[in-house]
């Protein structure tokens, strides 16, 4: 990781091509540095953060009053940042009776920030949490005392969290876990705070803005899906081919125990949605006998998407993992042990993610904790089935194979799509695909569980979700369409965006089926369709062309009297 002064290099650098996100940064400290961190980082992530700044101990000011600076910039994210020093001046000023209650009115006071934020402006709030002060006034007794100020902070970090678990657009950024692996020294030095009002350390900076940035990616559908792992010395110590399976090391002694405990950590990615696959250069059955006949092994071969071990190069084989999984390099994750076969894959894939392991396997998992690979700001149900989805893709990749036609392929399939409005049951579905497509999504507009509930009441607007099974197994919701209502005879198509997994299945010609006849039933005329290009929606350029809608720059019209219903082999369900 870069440090800070590295960081504030990268601010002569061109942000000319990037992607601009409007940020706005309040605290109740100094913030210069920190806008400088995150600025600078962000060159790194290809974004060009354009940040609003406010001044010095201003957020109440800039939050509540609606003509305010803060709202006249309109931004996507708004990050909030009050300081743990701040608030133990406050706490010194209650009185005794009101130390107990101390955490209470600080979650009432940023539940009010957050209100009156999302009263005014649509946007994503980053809240970065309180790192531990013992003032030691009760010594360890502090941890029973409910009246302490260290019992206090606790209790405010835990309803913090409860606090963003019902707020769809409410983000916690974890000071306090960065202060415990980088240690209070370097998140805070005490000199600097009393001469400059300037509260994080110049060392953490570069951590913090890591950690923000993270979760501004994850906003904005840039996340990693896929860890990718290769077998001798990463995932078990040892050379399978050489040492044999008796020999291998995994399990609760010795270094073994170090092999066993990144496997649960592998396992919980897989049970959280991640994507697990292998690529190892081994010949394939002896590479599956741990997963299959090892008693100490925690990774399965269920666990597994994709296992591919032959002998080829492994860059040859991260590309044939991506086109069975249909998801970008840039999604994915690489871990091996050896140093030649990272670089061999970092100069083929420069969009896979490479990291530099240790030398040392006790060292991988701290190392992996501190990098922050998988931020995520939405789990739902589907991610946990995500595994299954992708081993069965591979069994009908298989069958496809049989057919040559392709008409047949489709109808052996027996294919049915569940059509819902949204509901309170799959916005958390919706938001996630929202935030996560990036091939198959005509305009990439990202939209929280807020604003989908929002849609999904109004009358300007109708929703449709799309599921998709067939004789293989349930693909689970893997389409959205939003229309939004523009006049009395015309729906504009907010949103289109579509799981990957399921294309070339005609749902596209299903799903326009589906909204076509809604608009004839209701007394519309017209569908206009929208394509906004970023650098990953290329694959649907043509899309509405392709549907036949007429170009009237810069959109797409589509008289529905005049339409007749696609070639679709998708039968809909009956709701019950």
């Amino acid at each position: 990781m870069k440090n800070f002064i590295q960081l504030k290099k990268n601010l002569k650098k061109d942000f000319t091509d990037l992607r601009d996100i409007k940020v706005a940064l309040l605290g109740d400290t100094a913030t210069q540095f920190l806008k400088q961190a995150l600025k600078g980082l962000g060159h790194d992530y290809g974004i060009h953060l354009n940040i609003w700044e406010a001044d010095f101990n201003q957020i109440e000011r800039q939050v509540l009053d609606p003509s305010s600076e803060l709202y006249a910039f309109e931004p996507e994210i708004v990050i909030l940042f009050q300081s743990s020093h701040k608030l133990l001046s406050k706490y010194n000023k209650t009185t005794s009776d009101q130390h107990l209650s101390f955490a209470e009115n600080q979650i009432n006071a940023i539940e009010d920030l957050y209100a009156n934020i999302t009263d005014n402006i649509k946007a994503e709030i980053i809240y970065y949490n309180y790192p531990e002060i013992d003032d030691s006034v009760f010594g360890n007794y502090a941890n029973k005392a409910e009246s302490s100020f260290l019992f206090q902070l606790r209790k405010l970090n835990y309803e913090l969290m409860l606090l963003a678990a019902k707020k769809p657009s409410l983000f916690l950024c974890d000071l306090s876990s960065i202060q415990n692996q980088i240690g209070k020294a370097s998140l805070f030095n005490p000199s600097v705070y009393i001469n400059t009002e300037m509260v994080l350390g110049i060392d953490a900076l570069p951590q913090i803005a890591a950690r923000t940035i993270s979760i501004i990616n994850g906003l904005k559908g840039k996340i990693k899906k896929c860890l990718i792992l290769d077998l001798d010395n990463t995932t078990w110590g040892g050379i399978i081919g050489d040492d044999g399976i008796e020999n291998i090391e995994v399990g609760s002694l010795g270094i073994g125990k170090a092999f066993s405990e990144f496997q649960q950590w592998v396992k919980k990615l897989k049970n959280r949605g991640i994507i697990i696959a292998v690529c190892s250069k081994n010949t394939e059955s002896v590479a599956k006998e741990p997963f299959e006949k090892h008693p100490e092994m925690v990774l399965r071969l269920e666990d597994i998407s994709v296992f591919v071990a032959n002998w080829e190069n492994k860059a040859d084989n991260i590309r044939q993992i991506q086109q069975i999984l249909n998801i970008g390099f840039d999604s994915m994750v690489f871990l091996d042990d050896n140093p030649f076969e990272r670089n061999i894959v970092r100069e083929n894939l420069p969009d896979v993610l490479v990291p530099e392991l240790p030398e040392d396997p006790a060292n991988y998992l701290e190392y992996l904790y501190g990098l922050n690979l998988f931020e995520t700001t939405s789990f739902s149900g589907e991610d946990a089935k995500r595994t299954k989805l992708y081993q069965i893709e591979a069994e009908r990749v298989k069958a496809h194979k049989k057919f040559t036609n392709e008409d047949d392929f489709l109808k052996n399939l027996a294919m049915t799509s569940k059509v819902e409005p949204f509901t309170p049951f799959n916005t958390p579905r919706i938001a996630q695909l929202s935030q996560r497509s990036n091939q198959f999504n005509l305009r990439t507009v990202r939209y929280s569980e807020s604003d989908v509930e929002q849609m999904a009441n109004s009358e300007d607007y109708a929703t449709f979700s799309f599921t998709l099974e067939d004789r293989f197994g349930d693909n689970g919701l893997i389409c959205a369409i939003i229309l939004q209502k523009e006049d009395p005879k015309t729906w504009f198509i907010d949103t289109w965006f579509m799981s990957c997994r399921v294309l070339k299945r005609g749902m596209e010609n299903f799903v326009l089926n589906t909204i076509v006849t809604f608009a004839k039933e209701n007394n519309f005329d017209f569908l206009k369709g929208e394509y906004i290009p970023t650098p990953k929606n290329k694959l649907v350029e043509n899309h509405y062309k392709d549907l036949g809608f007429e170009y009237q720059k810069p959109y797409y019209i589509l008289d529905v009297n005049e339409y007749a219903d696609k070639k679709s082999h998708i039968t809909k369900q009956e709701t019950k």
